[in-house]
Parts: C-alpha cells; structure tokens; sequence
C-alpha cells in the first residue's frame, strides 16, 4: 500500500532501534552480544524507584490520570525546577507525557505548519528530523562548528526566517556531549523565536553546570523525563513545560493522541525525584570514570578527540579509516554466524566471545552529512575501545570488503 503521506517517505528508520532489535532476536538464540547501539544507562532503576512502581500496582493505581499528568507528579517537577535552576514553574503549565518522544511531537504540532521551517543542529539527534517531517514541517539543518562542536548562534540567526516555526536546543548535546553555555542561551532566546529546549541529559554532567532555558525565557517549551537521569528508560516517563497560553492546545492533543501518561510509571517517577538523587551521583560517578578512560583509551587508539564531552554518554571522535571498517565488521556479526578466524566470532586468541559487536551510532543519518566526525557510547557494559583494540588485531582486511 502507498502512503498518502509523502513526509513518511522522507523518514529515516531510527537505526539504533534496528539495531537493538536484531540484536536481541541474535541474544534469544544464545549469541552472547556487547551492546554498543542503544542510548541508555546500563543500570537497573533506582530500588526506591522499583518499591514504588510495585506500591502502586499493590494499591490499584492502574487507572487514567488527569490527562496532564497526575497533579503532585507535576508539582514535584516544579519543586525540581525550583532547586535546580531557580525559576518558578507553574504546575499547571506541564504535561507528562510517555517519554520525551510525544513531548517533542505535541510541541511541534503546537507550532508548525505545512510550511513551517525547524531549526536543527548538524549532527544532532537523528529522530529530530523525523518529528519535523512528521508535522509536514521542513527541517533547517545548521552546522555545528567544528573546532568546538558548537552551535552558532550568527549561523542560527542567518537561517531565521519569516517561516521559521521553532528552534531545537539540547544540552548537553546528542551526539557531542557538549554543553550550551549561558551567553549562547541568552541569545537564542533573544531571537524571538519559540525555542524548544531537550534537557533530557541534564543531571549526567562531569564538567562545567547544565542551565536551563527557562532561566532565560518564560516563552520556551522544555522537554525532560526520567529515562537518562534515573535509569528508567522502559517506564517510559517524559515531560513538556510549556508557556501558559500554549497548555489548553497542547491539552487537546495529549487527550486525543496519547489520553495519559502511564499511572505506573508516574507513580515512580513521583518517588524519583524525592529520592533517588543519591542513586543518579553514583551512577554519575561511574559515568564519568568511564569517560575519562574512554578519552584516554581512544586518544592512544589514533582517534582524534577536538573537545571532550561534558555530559551524558556520548562520545565524538574522528577516525574515518577506523570507521568504515568497524561498520563493515558490526554489519558482517549481524548477518551470520561464522567467522574465518573463530566460530561464533571468537577474538582474543579465543579467551573471549564476541557474537555480534553492534555499532549503531556509526551508522546514523548525520554522519553521512558531517562527513568523519562519529559519535560513540559510553553508557556500556564493556568499553568500546577494549572491543575496537582486539577488533583492530584480530580481523583483517580481508574479513571487511564488500561487507556493506
């Protein structure tokens, strides 16, 4: 059947999702996997968070909640905004929502039309474009420096047009991991553009302090959740704030797409943000030891690292060469399972088992526009660059052509 919906066709697959998927169904036949594709915390959801997702199933909360969101899980979100960032949120100006993802659909169909243009950075998360061609709207991609791995804001200002529905932000940056700092925030909410502002990451930041949009601006819509912060990226828990007189619309579209956020799930996010900060440091902690090891790793490995990141799990890097042969090599596991060197992909010299090394933010849209710059997680059971070392002296040419 052919779409009607020509922006459809546009659209991009989200390949991590590939990815993992084919990952699991290899994992179900007994193929051990290192899982280097999905952009998620590798712990388990805090024990106080887990207690009360199963309190609230003990005490029958399975029921529909106001469509914006149970009123004392927004007032906590308020309370966190509060003592995070120092601006006042009005409970009422939240809607909570199954993950960030409808966020990021209910405010763009809030703003665009069929004309509309979004401004996004380049490289940048790879399902942003798809929201925007979603809403029929067109998205503006404009580069990130390269020396800093940066938006510009003369750049964002030289994009800016009478159809400009809305501004992207994200901080810290997916895939960079690089933080918007405070001149930059200032200024893009000074172009009188609404500014729609992910601080998803916000909360896993090593070097330097996370702000807030709406330090700047009553006037952006901000989208935010659980997944990242608090490890709870199956409970599928997000949020909008939104300005005052943008919520009865974005009411209507939450009642009629998506009715309500899961009762479960708000249940424990309630308790999340009351209790599971000491959980979120040490789990912080862990983060970035591994970031520190994955620069130093990566720099001796020959890839070439401009700036390191500041928060989240993300990593970017340049090693073209290093590159297309991982991806050739990840491809090739995810097809068969046999190896010329070992069976089952035995590397190592056979004292360890590799069933399918899985490298999916290789293989996003941006890089093919970027050109060499990749991005790699950090979030991982195994560190990347231990894999890529006993890949790079384990497989040879040979094993790599013609494998895409």
């Amino acid at each position: 059947m052919k779409h009607t919906n020509p922006q459809v066709e546009q659209m991009t697959s989200f390949i991590v999702m590939d990815v993992l998927e084919r990952a699991n169904e290899l994992q179900k036949q007994g193929i051990d996997i290192i899982h280097l594709e999905v952009g998620e915390p590798d712990f388990d959801v805090p024990a106080c968070v887990a207690e009360a997702a199963k309190a609230a199933y003990d005490r029958h909360l399975t029921h529909y909640t106001h469509s914006l969101g149970d009123p004392e899980l927004r007032r906590e979100i308020a309370a966190f905004y509060l003592r995070e960032y120092g601006v006042t949120v009005d409970p009422d100006c939240i809607v909570v929502t199954s993950g960030s993802s409808p966020s990021i659909l209910l405010a763009l169909m809030l703003l665009c039309n069929p004309d509309s243009e979004v401004i996004l950075s380049n490289p940048g998360y790879a399902c942003y474009r798809n929201f925007v061609l979603a809403t029929q709207a067109k998205p503006v991609l404009v580069p990130l420096s390269k020396e800093y791995l940066q938006y510009d804001i003369e750049a964002i200002r030289k994009c800016v047009n009478p159809h400009t529905a809305a501004i992207f932000i994200n901080s810290p940056m997916n895939p960079t991991g690089m933080l918007l700092d405070e001149k930059f925030l200032k200024d893009v909410a000074a172009l009188g553009v609404p500014v729609i502002s992910d601080e998803i990451y916000h909360g896993l930041v090593y070097e330097g302090r996370a702000h807030s949009i709406l330090e700047y601006t009553d006037q952006a819509f901000v989208l935010n959740g659980f997944s990242k912060r608090f490890a709870m990226t199956g409970l599928r828990l997000g949020y909008l704030i939104a300005p005052k007189s943008c919520m009865r619309s974005l009411q209507k579209l939450q009642q009629n797409l998506f009715i309500c956020a899961s009762s479960i799930a708000q249940q424990a996010g309630i308790v999340a943000l009351r209790q599971a900060d000491p959980d979120v440091e040490r789990m912080k902690q862990i983060y970035d030891e591994r970031r520190r090891y994955m620069i130093s790793r990566l720099r001796e490995m020959g890839f070439e690292i401009k700036v390191e990141p500041q928060g989240a799990f993300l990593h970017f890097c340049q090693r073209t060469q290093i590159y297309y042969r991982l991806l050739s090599f990840c491809i090739r596991c995810s097809r068969k399972c046999t190896c010329r060197h070992h069976s089952r992909y035995r590397l190592w010299n056979g004292r360890r088992k590799i069933c399918s090394l899985l490298l999916c933010e290789f293989a996003g849209e941006y890089q093919r526009r970027t050109g060499p710059y990749q991005s790699v997680s950090f979030s991982l059971r195994l560190l990347i660059s231990s894999v890529a070392a006993s890949y790079s002296s384990s497989v040879t040419r040979t094993d790599t052509e013609g494998a895409i």
